[in-house]
Parts: structure tokens; C-alpha cells; sequence
């Protein structure tokens, strides 16, 4: 994935980021230990910022890594931020401590993802979960939306399909809203247009009661049992490269005493 520079210069991406944050220019300021007419000429391109005004003006306006270098490169700027890939020697480091941490969530499923929900990787309770699923969802690059919303995937499975599907939506809404993504956007737009399978059995019946849960949970039928999670996603503290600013590690936690037990006995 590549950084596109917009030719309108870094004041107009600035202005673009500060109202998308909902920030007037003397709040901006105030947070940057500025004023508001040295915001005000940044804006206009009337002065031009320094690197360190930059990076301090979007730390302030909580703008992705990515889209940081976007800033410098349009203020003519080198990016301060490094893009590795995931197989480079530098992140040796990480890519050990996600396959550790991703086995010592075991036998919970838990799994990696990137900035459009590529999966980056995942443990065997995964695996156990994606069993019997057609071959073209799991072929490489696999897309955890993909694979939960498609009718020929996840969702067929899934007991409270249409709370669970809105709840991904609108997981996708707020990210897109935050950060400029294209390649999100499009996935977004292919599972929007998946069409909701149609009720089997006691697939996506609602529960006469409310869920006796602390939050959402994915209730999810496997092997004549129906299984509940709840959903936990970490991401990394001040990252300082592109891709590992992208990761997500998702957990899925057991909601109830009867999924654990499972769990452990698969386990065993």
C-alpha cells in the first residue's frame, strides 16, 4: 500500500483534518501550544510549518501514522515513518512475539489483522472455527470480514447474524471515518452487498431474553453447539512504522461457562 500525496499542499490537509476532528483552530492551538494565527497561516499557506509542527499538529489531531508522511511529503518534507514489510529483518522481533502471543491465547481464537482486515495471522482455535468453509474464502490473502459476513462463510453460522453484521459495519463506518482508506472502503463496500442468508433451523432466531452477557457477543454454532464470544482488539502504543501502526490483534474471548469448558476440552 502506497501514500498518496494530495497536490493541494499541507495546509488544506491540515484544515481537512482539524474539521474531520471537530476542532476549531484556537482549540487546535491551544493543544499545540501555538496561536490561532499561526494555525490560521499553516492553513491558508501563507507559512510554512516545520517538520516538528507537523508531527506535533498531527499527533494533536490523532492522524494515522500513514497518513503523517502524507503531511511531510506534502510540506515537502522526507516521511518520518518507515513502511517494512512484515517479512523484513527489523520486525524479526515482532513477528515472534505475535506468533507467542497469539499461542498463549490458545484455546481461545484469537488472530492478526492489517488496516482492511487482511489476515496476518492466527492461531489453531481459528483454524477450528473456519472448518468446512469453501476454499476460495480461505485461499491467501484471507479477509476476516470476508470470510464472516459472506454467505457462503461465517455467516450462515452465526445465530444473531444481523446484530453481529451491524456491529462490523459500523466498526468499519468509524474507521473509515477516521482514517482515509481505500483499500478499507472497498472491502466495506463488497460486504455491504452480501445478501443476509436466509434463516435455517434456529439460525438468527432472536433470544426471548436479552443477552446475560457484558457486551455483544458472537454466537456462533459449531459442531452442533453454539458458541459465545465476545470480541477484544489490541493495537500497538506509538508506533513508529506504517505497518505495525496498521496490526490488530483480535481476541475472542468466552462469554459463557459452557464455551470455555468446550475450549478445554478441545484442548485437552
Amino acid at each position: 500500500m502506497t501514500t498518496v500525496v494530495s497536490d493541494t499542499g499541507v495546509g488544506p490537509l491540515l484544515r481537512g483534518w482539524r474539521e474531520r476532528r471537530r476542532l476549531s483552530q484556537l482549540e487546535l492551538a491551544l493543544r499545540a501550544d501555538s496561536s490561532a494565527r499561526h494555525i490560521s497561516f499553516v492553513e491558508t499557506g501563507r507559512s510554512r510549518p516545520s517538520q516538528e509542527m507537523i508531527i506535533r499538529l498531527a499527533e494533536h489531531l490523532d492522524v494515522p501514522v500513514r497518513d503523517r508522511n502524507a503531511l511531510l511529503l506534502a510540506a515537502g518534507y522526507a516521511p518520518r515513518y518507515a513502511e517494512s514489510t512484515l517479512d523484513a529483518p527489523e520486525l524479526e522481533t515482532l513477528r515472534d512475539g505475535i506468533a507467542r502471543l497469539l499461542q498463549g491465547y490458545e484455546p481461545y481464537p484469537a488472530l492478526v489483522v492489517d488496516g482492511s482486515y487482511t489476515v496476518i495471522a492466527a492461531n489453531r482455535a481459528i483454524a477450528m472455527m473456519l472448518d468446512g468453509l469453501p476454499e476460495h474464502l480461505l485461499t491467501p490473502p484471507m479477509n476476516v470480514m470476508r470470510i464472516t459476513l459472506h454467505p457462503e462463510g461465517l455467516a450462515p453460522r452465526i445465530r444473531n447474524l444481523r446484530e453481529w453484521r451491524g456491529h462490523l459495519l459500523a466498526q468499519m463506518e468509524r474507521q473509515i471515518a477516521f482514517a482515509r482508506s481505500d483499500a478499507l472502503r472497498a472491502v466495506y463496500e463488497e460486504v455491504t452487498a452480501y445478501p443476509l442468508p436466509e434463516p435455517s433451523g434456529a439460525d438468527d432466531v432472536e433470544d426471548p431474553e436479552p443477552y446475560p452477557y457484558f457486551a455483544l457477543p458472537l454466537r456462533i454454532e459449531h459442531d452442533g453447539r453454539v458458541l459465545s464470544f465476545v470480541s477484544s482488539i489490541s493495537t500497538f502504543n506509538t508506533p513508529m512504522d506504517v505497518t505495525v501502526a496498521e496490526l490488530a490483534i483480535e481476541t475472542l474471548l468466552p462469554a459463557d461457562p459452557a464455551t470455555v469448558e468446550y475450549l478445554r476440552s478441545l484442548e485437552a
